[in-house]
């Protein structure tokens, strides 16, 4: 039986590569940093690894015979401490490449987002000639620059290196994102940053995972494919349509983007400066992710992988009202 090893096996996107994997019929062994991820993991059907991204060696006895790798783990947010996000997304990656050439890894597949692109301007229409933006003010989109740079500058003969970069992911078993908004708006927290009327691309969790499985059967070495639903929607009418299916009515407050603007900016410098608990009401890449167009085009993928999004967005919604 053909094996992967899964880092990030025991979130979103990770658990339902997991179970794809297992459904076609690989070994799959997932690292796991905790007991209560190793459980997980270990539901889905995949052996776990202890260690997290600092364990070198036990990442390398982990993806030992394996043939394909694919690195989904990560640190997210909007906020925190540099050291964090260097730590998470950048020597984290860079071990984990590591350890999987090191093992006899022959694919690596690199669970990358269109956030490495983000810098403060709008995203409107780009494709993979867009630059990744490592110089960017927030945390989680140039550490997660830098973590692409370190994986296709590894490809190699023998080593062969794939990034998939999935936009807003979403759907069925989202443990942070829909879960999150949800109870902002129910806590009274939420408001729509200029109306929220820009557009957006997002990408299905399954549709990701058939981009990650693509990538890795068909990607060219060293290159990156980006992996959307499609076709981009309102950001405010999608995010509304998610939470309706959590009985959560749409909110209507609304902020203006220069006040917005301010608060974030005012925010950010209070709490980097003074010892402040949690962290700012607004971040500079929450502003960015919520107030600014972006839209993807996939024509690459298509050409070159045979890519095509797998759930439609109705059918995506109708799964998040039954579950």
């Amino acid at each position: 039986m053909a094996g992967a090893f899964v880092t990030g096996g025991s979130g979103f996107i990770g658990g339902r590569l997991i179970e794809r994997l297992r459904a076609e019929g690989w070994d799959v062994r997932a690292l796991a940093r905790s007991d209560a991820a190793a459980e997980r993991v270990r539901s889905l059907g995949a052996e776990p690894v202890p260690g997290d991204l600092d364990a070198v060696e036990a990442m390398r006895a982990g993806a030992q015979g394996c043939e394909l790798a694919f690195h989904a783990a990560a640190t997210l947010g909007d906020w925190g401490e540099k050291e964090d996000f260097e730590r998470g997304n950048v020597t984290g990656t860079r071990n984990v490449l590591s350890a999987c050439a090191e093992a006899g890894v022959r694919r690596f597949v690199h669970v990358g987002t269109e956030a490495a692109l983000m810098a403060g301007a709008p995203l409107v229409q780009v494709d993979e000639t867009a630059p990744l933006r490592p110089d960017s003010r927030a945390l989680y989109p140039a550490t997660k620059a830098r973590a692409e740079q370190a994986v296709r500058a590894a490809s190699r003969e023998g080593f062969e290196t794939v990034v998939a970069r999935p936009r807003f992911v979403w759907g069925r078993g989202d443990t942070t994102l829909l879960p999150m908004m949800s109870e902002m708006v129910r806590a009274g927290r939420f408001a729509w940053i200029g109306g929220g009327r820009h557009l957006t691309d997002t990408a299905h969790v399954d549709s990701v995972v058939e981009g990650l499985m693509l990538a890795a059967a068909r990607g060219l070495p060293g290159e990156a494919y980006f992996i959307t639903d499609g076709e981009p929607v309102v950001f405010r009418e999608f995010v509304s349509a998610m939470l309706a299916t959590q009985g959560v009515d749409e909110p209507t407050r609304s902020v203006p983007v220069p006040v917005a603007g301010a608060l974030a900016a005012v925010g950010e410098a209070a709490w980097r400066t003074l010892p402040l608990p949690g962290q700012p009401p607004l971040t500079r890449f929450a502003l960015w992710v919520s107030s600014q167009e972006c839209t993807i085009r996939i024509g690459k993928a298509r050409a070159e992988l045979g890519y095509e999004p797998v759930k439609s967005r109705a059918d995506g919604l109708a799964e998040l009202r039954a579950a």
